[in-house]
């Protein structure tokens, strides 16, 4: 008679030829996964549930004001919109979020904090793969009906990441290090292949896309000025001379398109790009708020390395791995034992059923998402490449294997919307933002991974016309009615007795103040007026909203 263990092994091979079911085990399968990342492992996934929580975090005080009932982007409207459609059941595919059952702002807050509460659980290794599945659910609910407010590639390498991790995460309740389940190899291959995309892509599409600041080494001159939130060590870096930025523009171009290939050298060189990309991303997360994203880079980095690094840093370590280490029994042979082990009939039965199809899935959902991520990148060389498009686009509305691209065209000026209110037309208040440059004496300053989406989105819309960014009237309609949940999304409301009778949105143009200015003024803004970006709404006496003015068709002079 075979033993248990042939019989389990039977079982999850099925009819496959040994070579073959050898490998899927290998790639796919934690009793042969890579033993040597457990420290990682661990460290990744508490880093992963505080990003989540961060993103959660940020949105439990704005989602109502983003994709509420009375929001600025309604997610029920456009759930609404794609449910008259004609893809019937589909629509549960192309839009994939929990706010089908309901869009109400107990929903939409509900999301939030089942995401907190997961993501924490998360941090703190309890259950992690069931919090990963929570989390990950809640994330993309949001995201696939927020519309413009999870339009960020950041948004999507969450997503990324979050996924690959279900598979890449120790089961169990309380795993500790997970050492009878070390992480399959091919799940921490795609979250290194994550890691390299975002530098790479980045650095294609900064070439790609003809920018000459890139080629003139001038890209960074006016970089840290420019961004969506600048912060004040941006402000001082600003002011270096013009060959440190020209070779902070080199830096950027040669790390993302040649050194991030240190990943497939051995060891050692693994290590120096370690600390390498752990400097320049910390550095990033000073002079510029980019959320979560540099964060989240940051911690796919910890992949780089082995255990063995940790437990050259730390007794704690070594104290953990060896607390955790049943025997001296090496783990090929405790496998063997643990498939040895007696078992009732009916659970042996089932147990052999439950791994071939966890092993399945495994494959096909890591191997789907590998294809989909590598077609992008080749499009992104090779746009004509004859690949399938369908495994793609089926996987697209959950952004699992998105393509990036980060600074593929700088910015040439910093560009701020100002909404402002009016009892007469004559006298106009603005609305204090939270986060976005304004008040001239205000020093910028550093909010990441805190994500303000109403302020990064009207850097966005700042660039373009008004016709293309609905939510600047949006908002100037919110505003006429004094909407609570909008009026969130600001510092204050500077009309708190009664809605202003007119509302308009302004341009403005922003720029660091100079060293000597700021010692003479104590600014560190100076700004000139461009004029109206959008038009001037009027709530009228029948409660009606009407006109009042037009801004020019070709938008103010940049």
């Amino acid at each position: 008679m075979d033993s248990g263990a042939e019989s389990v092994e039977r079982a999850e091979t099925g009819s496959a030829s040994p070579g073959w079911a050898f490998l899927i085990r290998r790639l796919f399968a934690s009793e042969l996964g890579a033993s040597d990342r457990l420290v990682p492992r661990w460290i990744f996934l508490r880093a992963l549930g505080l990003i989540y929580f961060s993103a959660f975090y940020c949105l439990v005080f704005q989602i109502r004001g983003l994709i509420g009932p009375h929001g600025i982007l309604p997610a029920g409207e456009y759930l609404q919109l794609i449910a008259g459609s004609s893809v019937g059941l589909l629509r549960f595919w192309y839009a994939p979020s929990l706010l089908w059952i309901s869009s109400a702002s107990q929903m939409l807050l509900a999301l939030c904090w089942v995401g907190m509460i997961a993501s924490l659980l998360l941090a703190l290794n309890v259950w992690p793969r069931v919090m990963l599945v929570a989390s990950f659910l809640c994330f993309l609910s949001f995201a696939a009906a927020a519309r413009d407010f999870s339009g960020y590639q950041s948004d999507g390498m969450l997503l990324e990441a979050g996924f690959i991790a279900l598979f890449f995460a120790p089961p169990g309740f309380w795993p500790g290090l997970g050492r009878a389940n070390p992480p399959s190899r091919f799940s921490l291959f795609l979250l290194q292949w994550e890691w390299f995309r975002i530098y790479f892509e980045s650095g294609i599409v900064k070439l790609a896309s003809g920018d000459p600041q890139w080629r003139n080494f001038t890209a960074m001159d006016e970089y840290y000025q420019n961004c969506p939130l600048p912060t004040w060590v941006g402000w001082h870096l600003q002011h270096l001379p013009h060959w440190f930025h020209a070779g902070t523009v080199g830096a950027t171009l040669f790390m993302e398109l040649g050194l991030v290939w240190m990943v497939c050298l051995p060891r050692r060189f693994r290590l120096v790009l370690f600390f390498l990309v752990t400097f320049w991303e910390a550095g990033v997360i000073f002079t510029a708020n980019y959320a979560f994203l540099n964060y989240l880079v940051l911690s796919l980095g910890i992949l780089l390395v082995d255990d063995r690094f940790f437990l050259g840093l730390s007794k704690f370590w070594k104290s953990r791995v060896a607390a955790q280490r049943p025997s001296d029994v090496s783990e090929p042979a405790q496998s063997a034992a643990a498939a040895k082990e007696p078992t009732a009939g009916p659970w042996r039965a089932l147990l052999g059923s439950y791994r071939p199809l966890k092993l399945a899935i495994a494959a096909v959902m890591l191997s789907w998402i590998f294809y989909a991520s590598t077609a992008r990148l080749v499009w992104l060389l090779a746009p004509r490449a004859p690949l399938p498009v369908t495994p793609v686009t089926l996987l697209a509305p959950f952004r699992i294997a998105d393509q990036y691209g980060l600074f593929a065209v700088m910015t040439r000026g910093l560009y701020q919307i100002e909404f402002q209110g009016s009892e007469d037309g004559k006298t106009w208040i603005a609305y204090p933002f939270r986060y976005k440059p304004q008040a001239l004496a205000e020093a910028p300053g550093i909010y990441a991974p805190y994500q303000p989406r109403f302020d990064w989105n009207l850097w966005f819309a700042s660039l373009g016309a008004w016709r293309d960014n609905a939510i600047v009237p949006n908002t100037e309609v919110r505003l006429l009615s004094n909407d609570p949940d909008v009026l969130s999304l600001f510092a204050a409301n500077p009309f708190p007795q009664a809605a202003p009778r007119q509302v308009r949105a302004v341009l403005w143009q922003y720029w660091f103040t100079s060293m000597s200015e700021k010692r003479t003024t104590g600014n560190w803004w100076r700004r000139q007026f461009l004029g109206l970006y959008a038009p001037t709404l009027e709530l009228q006496p029948d409660g009606r909203i009407g006109v009042l003015e037009m801004p020019d068709e070709a938008g103010p002079k940049r």
